[in-house]
């Protein structure tokens, strides 16, 4: 009599993976969600922008006829950078900006805090840091295009980067009163100058 029972195929073997290799995993894995949520922070962005218009809308000069230009897109931000955007504008801006600092700006060209490089974690808080930062990274994303040619990485080191550190990071800088030991972090946003206010004629 033949036996009939059924044969076990072994299943395969587990992945494995060393402990040395878990930081690099980490490291990869924290930076590919970083990739994502900024592409889906920027296809939120390219949906919620006004629909072109039409050609049969257009004049014969190319220009959109008056009636087709509606109160939104006649009040929309005159410039893409950061100060000139409010509300959710702004907030998504910002979170697309912290993703590009905190996992590309910080990682490479941080530099050790001290004295005369002091630094802010919550450099957000500090208007002219985020302007600066804010003008760095739209200067990376036109000079690290394959437009910009196998030059565009070195313009963008020489002409945006390293003027952005020199101000960015001196110690009269936005970050003067924030911290310059990693062992006592600190924060303090200085105060601005008051504005001066001009007298009305009576």
């Amino acid at each position: 009599m033949s036996d009939t029972r059924p044969t076990t195929t072994p299943g395969p073997e587990p992945f494995r993976v060393f402990d040395g290799d878990l930081d690099d995993l980490a490291s990869t894995l924290a930076k590919t969600m970083a990739e994502v949520r900024q592409h889906g922070v920027i296809l939120d962005r390219l949906g919620s922008e006004p629909e072109s218009v039409p050609a049969a809308d257009q004049q014969s000069d190319g220009a959109p006829a008056a009636e087709a230009v509606g109160p939104e897109q006649a009040e929309g931000p005159a410039s893409v950078f950061i100060l000139a955007l409010g509300g959710e504008a702004y907030a998504v801006e910002l979170a697309v900006l912290s993703d590009w600092v905190n996992y590309l700006f910080l990682p490479v060209y941080g530099r050790e805090i001290s004295t005369t490089r002091p630094w802010c974690a919550q450099w957000y808080e500090h208007p002219e840091a985020v302007a600066r930062l804010h003008a760095l990274w739209l200067a990376w994303q036109q000079f690290t295009d394959t437009e910009a040619g196998l030059s565009g990485p070195s313009t963008w080191h020489r002409d945006h980067l390293d003027q952005t550190l020199v101000h960015l990071r001196a110690p009269d800088g936005p970050f003067a009163a924030c911290t310059t030991s990693a062992n006592r972090p600190n924060h303090r946003v200085l105060a601005t100058p008051a504005p001066v206010q001009s007298e009305v004629a009576a």
